[in-house]
């Protein structure tokens, strides 16, 4: 495919179907939507097919300059394609999930999600510093307008408390980007990976992304603009809002932070670890005491990418592969658990997990596919939340016995709020008359759940499909961050670069890490 603008083209695809469907009909929007989606998935197929896990870090590159410094470039390594095709398959399935619930104002709904897509994988594609920021902030945009036009009752307060929220942090990382320009003379994110910035300029570049990132991801204690906007959002809204916008802003930690700031990585590691451990306790705990279902699950949500930044930052091979695999299956099982919400919502009009019960009676398929998806978060084995939080854990575990600790607990909290959440809607004695007339799913849903189960099996049972084209990237990044990276335990308090070892010293580590590995 050398030569062959195939990522320009991902991006055109939805952007001319979102065009097309602010000038026709709601009927026709629908099927133009599921077309130009599910056209971008079978590109992303074909993207992944012809990329060479072997080959060079960088590949499909596309670059064409526009204005001074500012330039077209395009380019994935393997941690992006995987991002790009969790982002292309969870789209046709966003459609296909609003195409009964949303029935005012179908062309512009249908164009907002297409724009969405472009945004999207546009973050994950960007090879230039300015190009990768306007994709970041446009994302806001369309998820502004499905939140406050088409959510519930409060819209249009969770939309602009959304909107505020990431703005904010977003406006300290572009002044943080305008100085990385000013210092390395370039906008190339590849460059800017290997440009080695002063130290004590890497810590002030570090605080300004990390602002921005944060929220995005969101970490404790910016996390709650998260619920709101899940409660209110449309089933898709929230679909895509956990299966990929958070995803961004570990995306930006492992491609920007991490690699970019090293030195200040490793200093101020401890910030991330503390936010991380308060995150995944204090968070299970509130979704606990949740009476809907969604704000539930938001929550959850939350928990999960708190592993993932702890992962992150344990700044090994095995915590930072893990962090991407839960990347990817958090991406892929809170959607569906989202729209299994969704199933029963367009049936009874409530989210409030006290009026349902029996669901297993009248509901049997959907009781099934309900507990896979609620044992894949768990992190049951032979699903894909198993292999990530392993992985993470095990990583966490060799940077911080501590952390890892914590992080454990927050497991087994998970383990006791979604297994509690199953129990009052699925099992119980069939009281109700309106949940008894409630059918099972029907063929729309159908086709909806079997590809989300059949990705969480499938990363659950044969992972190595996913880790291989992102083994070699997290390579370099954990390459990039040695110099930097503490002695264990040691920089929860002193946060200083780990003491030069002596051969025998070395040679024993380097032992230990081949047997861990």
């Amino acid at each position: 495919m050398s030569g062959f603008p195939i990522l320009s083209l991902m991006l055109a695809v939805p952007l001319v179907g979102a065009i097309v469907c602010l000038f026709v009909g709601d009927k026709a929007s629908r099927f133009v939507a599921l077309g130009a989606t599910f056209a971008t998935f079978v590109l992303g197929c074909i993207l992944w097919a012809n990329f060479d896990i072997g080959g060079a870090q960088w590949q499909f590159t596309e670059r064409a300059d526009l204005f001074g410094r500012f330039q077209w470039a395009l380019g994935i390594d393997g941690m992006a394609l995987m991002l790009i095709m969790l982002s292309v398959f969870l789209m046709p399935l966003c459609i296909l999930a609003s195409w009964d619930a949303i029935k005012q104002r179908v062309g512009l709904y249908m164009a907002m999600f297409l724009i969405m897509e472009v945004v999207m994988i546009g973050v994950f594609m960007a090879q230039d510093l300015l190009l990768f920021y306007i994709f970041f902030e446009a994302g806001l945009i369309p998820m502004y307008f499905i939140i406050g036009i088409w959510g519930g009752a409060n819209r249009k307060y969770a939309a602009f408390k959304f909107f505020l929220y990431t703005l904010l942090g977003s406006v300290l990382m572009l002044i943080a980007m305008i100085a990385m320009i000013m210092e390395a003379g370039t906008t190339d994110i590849p460059t800017l990976l290997s440009y080695n910035f002063p130290p004590e300029m890497q810590t002030w570049l570090w605080l300004a992304f990390f602002a921005s990132l944060a929220v995005k991801m969101p970490m404790w204690p910016v996390h709650t603009w998260l619920p709101d906007a899940h409660v209110q959002a449309p089933t898709a809204g929230s679909m895509i809002l956990a299966g990929v916008l958070l995803k961004l802003g570990a995306y930006g930690f492992l491609r920007f932070m991490m690699p970019m700031f090293p030195d200040a990585s490793g200093q101020l590691m401890w910030i991330v670890f503390a936010l991380s451990m308060i995150a995944v306790v204090y968070t299970s705990l509130v979704a606990l005491v949740q009476n809907d279902m969604k704000k539930l699950i938001a929550y959850s949500s939350v928990a999960h990418m708190a592993i993932v930044t702890a992962g992150l930052f344990a700044f090994n091979q095995q915590g930072i592969e893990g962090a991407l695999i839960i990347m990817l299956s958090h991406g892929v099982v809170s959607a569906a658990l989202f729209f299994c919400v969704g199933v029963i919502y367009d049936r009874l009009h409530t989210r409030e997990i006290d009026r349902y019960g029996g669901l297993a009676v009248n509901m049997p398929v959907y009781a099934l596919f309900f507990m896979l998806f609620t044992m894949a978060s768990i992190g049951l084995p032979g699903t894909s939340g198993f292999v990530g939080e392993f992985l993470s854990l095990a990583g966490i575990y060799e940077a911080s016995s501590l952390v890892a600790f914590v992080c454990t607990t927050g497991i087994i909290l998970g383990a006791a709020y979604m297994l509690y959440l199953y129990r009052r809607v699925v099992f119980g004695e069939l009281t109700k008359d309106d949940v008894k007339a409630m059918p099972d799913l029907n063929a729309r849903e159908w086709t909806i759940m079997v590809p989300l189960a059949a990705v969480a099996l499938w990363m659950g049972v044969y992972p190595e499909s996913f880790l291989a084209p992102m083994r070699g990237d997290v390579t370099t990044v954990v390459a990039r961050l040695a110099p930097a990276k503490p002695a264990g335990d040691a920089h929860l308090t002193a946060g200083k670069p780990k003491p030069a070892a002596t051969h025998g010293e070395t040679t024993h580590g380097s032992a230990h890490a081949g047997g861990v590995q």
